[in-house]
């Protein structure tokens, strides 16, 4: 004997089966604003609507202005965090060697440097910042009733996360001018 199929069973298994040929859910797009205090917001708003402006996310507006062919040195320190953030983004040891001042350094410590540098260019960058000359610990209860003239910085601070995504990862670049180019040590 053979089952008779109701309408409302058959309803109810068309039903149950809709989801699976109704395209995906709508989700936000995620907007990275920047304040006019430099402050960044993450929101699925208009940045407009915030009193914002709208950034390109780091990796489309580094893929943006990739360079293939670098036609010389870092005559500035615009250009070297240029060159080191396009290097960690692209995931490049050798483009990141290219802006490391290799004078005096021995080849096995090279090989060394190399696998360090390595290291760098596979973790997500988050952050370049400069690190200027600050205050000898002797001076940690003293706060100046003037602000300081602006200090040049003297090494750049990678900020990275780990391969989690949320464990902060930091190196410490040296600067080092030589033949009017700027440079970073380890």
């Amino acid at each position: 004997m053979s089952p008779v199929l109701r309408p409302s069973f058959l309803a109810c298994c068309l039903l149950g089966l809709l989801p699976a040929f109704v395209p995906g859910t709508v989700q936000a797009q995620v907007r990275r604003c920047t304040t006019s205090d430099g402050m960044d917001i993450f929101t699925d708003r208009r940045c407009a609507d915030l009193g914002a402006t709208e950034r390109l996310p780091r990796e489309a507006a580094a893929a943006s202005r990739l360079r293939l062919h670098r036609t010389g040195c870092s005559r500035n320190l615009q250009d070297l965090v240029y060159e080191m953030t396009t290097a960690i983004d692209a995931r490049d040891a050798n483009r990141l060697a290219g802006v490391y001042h290799w004078v005096g350094i021995s080849g096995s410590t090279s090989a060394q440097l190399m696998d360090r540098l390595e290291a760098i260019v596979q973790r997500p960058l988050v952050d370049i910042v400069p690190v200027t000359a600050g205050m000898d610990d002797g001076d940690a209860g003293y706060y100046p009733t003037t602000i300081p003239a602006r200090q040049p910085p003297v090494a750049l601070r990678v900020e990275q996360t780990l391969a989690n995504g949320s464990t902060p990862a930091r190196t410490v670049f040296g600067l080092r001018r030589h033949f009017d180019c700027w440079w970073i040590t380890l």
